[in-house]
């Protein structure tokens, strides 16, 4: 084999710079590693900075300190119940991995904390199946105190983010707020942002929230504290492999190609495949994306693990979840609280319903494909002038002109006439809304068990009886917004294993080679075991990585 050249050389490159790549980094630095991150676009903090930031760390240290007891055993149990058992969902959720993820997710809630990190316990956000075995009605997910965006200096200006500094949310804060006119804890919890923010302001700081927060901290550890070199519009196209063992990789920069040589190898975090409608089309089989993801992943880093013989697993399936359709000046709007408040139904084109409203947003996607997305893309949420008057719809927050003048919103004085402008058959829809009405007069959803459990009641009203969930559509004018199946980014990709080292397609580690994040197949499986059930398991395996490769030998 002719001898390789090479540009340049370094311990560690990593690929990315969400939550999963620079886990991996800090890990690595933290060993003495000499490290390279290289993102690919022209901002950093992928997903993670476009996120509501949420980490779900089963057993961190702060769940003794608010009185909730968990325990690995209780952690493998709701796995087993709410994702399936190894067996059924295959070896992205091997059980040597669900056991590395508990095992090391209080682990790294404590390692970032040494590094600077203030975690808040989201005391009362549940488990998204919170009576199954094993589930906890909170204190699972952890959040990430606000960051002050004016330490960065200029650096800030290349920060991917979805909410601007200065209003430093917790992903508490947005339901909360939704309600903020209608309840006691909703005005308390809005007066306490408020007040969050005129605190950092009249300090001279501009405070991040959510997703910014945390890919803030992490950019702030890797590149001010630890010194990591991190490379802007450097897209990794190519791994170099020898003898079955990952040595390198070629990234193309701004001015050209360069050859880089690893001595412990390569970790790829460089986000799925959302905004790549070809593979969405193949692997997904729908023809339109409405990702709330990155729009700068494509899936090159699954593609480039492929040409070399990496295996894939999950590539059908995504982190599913009901979105505003987009319009001419917006983007496809993510819904979380919205559909749960009370006065509020989804139907599809026929006008039936077909899901529990308030159910967790993976489970709200896979109903609209299990029910047939002919049916449910576009889906119509519908409400009365009760909804309007009591709860904020951030969607109207986005452009509330635009959605009506577009026909993704409609309003009529009558449920007649709402539903000629829907477009959905007149008879089918009373029918539906007289025996919705029904489920809410007596606090029983007998169709679909809305309002059941904690998850659905965390996102309803709490002086709604007698069902925080469910509220009659009687009151006009009503109004309807078109749904559309979204998500929060692809969950299939290349499959490791608990040391997050990339596999062949024959089974067997290539060694040198590790993957965390969206361009992983996702150790949760099919489902969405509780809030941040992307953000924790990325951190947990980019560290991982981290760790793993400063073990490896040293190439010579």
């Amino acid at each position: 084999m002719a001898q390789q050249k090479w540009d340049e050389e370094v311990d560690l490159l990593v690929a990315g710079t969400g939550a999963a790549a620079m886990s991996a980094a800090i890990a690595a630095r933290d060993e003495g590693l000499e490290v390279l991150v290289v993102e690919g676009s022209d901002k950093w903090g992928g997903s993670t900075g476009m996120s509501g930031g949420g980490c779900w760390l089963p057993t961190h240290p702060g769940m003794k300190e608010i009185g909730v007891d968990d325990s690995e055993q209780d952690v493998l149990t709701y796995l087993d119940a709410c994702v399936g058992t190894p067996e059924e969902v295959g070896p992205a959720s091997s059980l040597e991995r669900r056991q590395a993820f508990v095992r090391t997710a209080p682990v790294v809630h404590s390692w970032l904390e040494r590094h600077g990190m203030v975690w808040k316990t989201a005391k009362t956000y549940p488990d998204y199946y919170p009576t199954l075995p094993g589930g906890k009605e909170g204190g699972r997910t952890v959040e990430p105190a606000p960051f002050d965006a004016k330490k960065f200096g200029d650096w800030w200006q290349h920060a991917r983010f979805a909410m601007p500094p200065g209003l430093p949310l917790f992903a508490g804060d947005t339901y909360l707020l939704a309600r903020a006119w209608s309840t006691p804890s909703g005005f308390v919890g809005g007066a306490r942002m408020v007040f969050r923010a005129l605190g950092g302001a009249v300090t001279g700081r501009r405070l991040t929230g959510l997703g910014a927060s945390l890919s803030s901290r992490l950019m702030w550890i890797a590149k001010f504290e630890q010194g990591t070199e991190v490379r802007l519009n450097t897209p990794v196209t190519d791994l170099v492999i020898e003898d079955g063992v990952c040595v390198g990789a070629v990234v193309t920069g701004p001015e050209e190609e360069r050859r880089i040589r690893t001595r412990r190898g390569v970790h790829l975090g460089a986000g799925g495949f959302d905004h790549n409608l070809e593979w969405r089309s193949t692997y997904q089989g729908i023809d339109a994306e409405y990702s709330s993801g990155n729009p700068y992943n494509t899936g090159s880093a699954i593609e480039i693990g492929q040409r070399h013989g990496a295996d894939v697993a999950l590539m059908d399936d995504a982190w599913w979840g009901p979105s505003v359709a987009p319009t001419s000046k917006t983007g496809a709007i993510f819904m979380v609280s919205e559909r749960s408040m009370p006065h509020t139904m989804v139907v599809d084109q026929e006008g039936n319903r077909y899901v529990d409203e308030s159910t967790s947003y993976v489970d709200f996607g896979h109903a609209m494909l299990e029910h047939g997305l002919e049916r449910t893309n576009h889906s119509w949420m519908v409400t009365d002038v009760r909804f309007g008057r009591k709860y904020l719809n951030n969607a109207f927050l986005a452009g509330k002109k635009t959605l009506f003048e577009e026909g993704v919103a409609v309003r009529a004085d009558t449920l007649e006439e709402l539903a000629e402008k829907m477009g959905v058959d007149k008879e089918t829809f009373k029918a539906t809304i007289q025996r919705f009405n029904g489920f809410a007069r007596a606090g029983k959803d007998e169709d679909f068990n809305r309002g059941h459990d904690a998850y659905d009641n965390y996102y309803g009203d709490p002086g709604h009886k007698p069902n925080p969930n469910l509220g009659e559509i009687a009151h006009g004018p009503f109004t309807a917004i078109k749904i559309v199946l979204g998500d929060l980014g692809t969950k299939g990709g290349l499959l490791t294993d608990e040391h997050s080292r990339v596999l062949h397609t024959d089974g067997s580690v290539i060694e040198g080679l590790y993957a965390a994040g969206n361009c992983s197949a996702a150790v949760a499986g099919r489902t969405y075991p509780g809030a941040g059930a992307t953000l924790g398991p990325a951190l947990v395996f980019g560290y991982r990585a981290g760790k793993h490769a400063a073990s490896r030998a040293a190439a010579k």
